[in-house]
């Protein structure tokens, strides 16, 4: 099973909490359209913004997005003009109060999807699928990840026939749900066709209960915030 799934699915209520935190009544739907909405415009709005996650969460009159971002200053702009009009943009878009939280990934190599995404870049801009990969897995594994998986599908070097290579390092056990595992997908346009990434990352075991309310809100007093969890023992 943990080889088939997704492995973010797969944990969320155990050591992982949900990106979208409201309640959604008879108006589920419209909710969770507003929701899919909000993220495709912030993809495409802030694309060099290296965002890596946007969590919503709503109130009866206000909705909180958090952007997790490895480049906040991008978001923010000069005094915070930016995000004001980021601001003025969505609540356009939704016709509802908006409040934006800004929350910086202090080491985006261990998220997999600034590497998924730093490797598609890569593959776009004509680098070898091997070079771009092995230098991404190198540099997550310093940052001290216990193991990553990437898998790369499609017409590798404009071949003929669409294969899919996979590359290794350390630990990923999928099974395993107590191990803290992200993953992502990107994808890169190439003149032979779409290129697919695959990016399984291990970041540790996390033993005990965790606030699953951390990968959403930014410490009282501070604009940004850290991307450490709770203490993780190694096996």
């Amino acid at each position: 099973m943990g080889q088939k799934t997704n492995p973010i699915g797969n944990r969320l209520g155990y050591i992982r909490g949900w990106e979208s935190n409201w309640y959604g009544g008879n108006d589920f739907g419209e909710k969770l359209t507003e929701d899919d909405k909000i993220r495709k415009y912030l993809k495409v709005r802030l694309v060099k913004a290296s965002i890596s996650r946007i969590a919503i969460e709503r109130t009866l009159k206000v909705v909180t997005i958090t952007i997790h971002t490895s480049r906040p200053g991008i978001i923010i702009g000069k005094g915070g003009q930016e995000v004001e009009t980021l601001k003025q943009e969505i609540t356009k878009l939704t016709n509802k109060e908006i409040q934006i939280n800004i929350y910086e990934v202090k080491r985006p190599d261990l998220e997999a999807t600034l590497v998924a995404n730093n490797i598609a870049r890569q593959v776009e801009g004509r680098i070898s699928y091997k070079r771009a990969t092995k230098m991404s897995i190198a540099s997550t594994m310093r940052m001290g990840a216990e193991g990553i998986k990437v898998q790369i599908s499609g017409r590798l070097n404009g071949a003929e026939m669409a294969r899919s290579e996979m590359f290794k390092d350390g630990r990923t056990p999928l099974h395993t749900f107590r191990a803290d595992i992200d993953y992502a997908l990107a994808e890169a346009q190439t003149q032979y066709g779409l290129i697919g990434v695959k990016v399984w990352i291990c970041r540790g075991e996390v033993y005990g209960k965790r606030d699953l309310m951390l990968h959403f809100k930014s410490p009282k007093g501070k604009k940004g915030g850290n991307n450490r969890g709770p203490k993780r023992r190694r096996s």
